[in-house]
């Protein structure tokens, strides 16, 4: 939608209406996509809705295809509004020495080497 400035809004469990039409929708606008910006990339036949990628080193083509787009984080405000806690230092568990569990018990979420490149992958400054 973003190539022609359009927004879609798709219901869940769509096929009741016909088999598969959130798919041909999908499709049908990546091809118009492609046709109207002349961008053959944006809508692939053989791949439809993935792009082909090639290694910068060599040169050669990944063995899949893969989708290309824009990430979208969603905001949920009644999760915000009188939910947030943070905590830099606080009580720990004498047993496991792991954070305390509950925003009542000044607790806090210990964070691990995967979810801190999660973040740092979304372009997070300060953790």
């Amino acid at each position: 939608g973003d190539l022609l400035k359009k927004h879609y809004r798709i219901a869940p469990f769509d096929e009741r209406y016909e088999q598969e039409a959130s798919r041909k929708l999908v499709f049908s606008e990546l091809y118009e996509a492609s046709k109207q910006t002349k961008n053959p990339w944006v809508f692939e036949p053989e791949y439809p809705g993935k792009s082909r990628i090639f290694d910068g080193r060599t040169g050669d083509p990944f063995e899949q295809p893969v989708l290309i787009g824009k990430s979208y984080i969603l905001k949920l405000i009644h999760q915000v509004d009188e939910k947030i806690h943070g905590r830099s230092t606080g009580p720990y568990s004498l047993v496991t020495q792991q954070p305390v569990r509950g925003r009542a018990k000044q607790g806090g979420q210990r964070i691990g080497e995967m979810e801190v490149w999660a973040l740092e992958g979304f372009g997070v400054a300060h953790i």
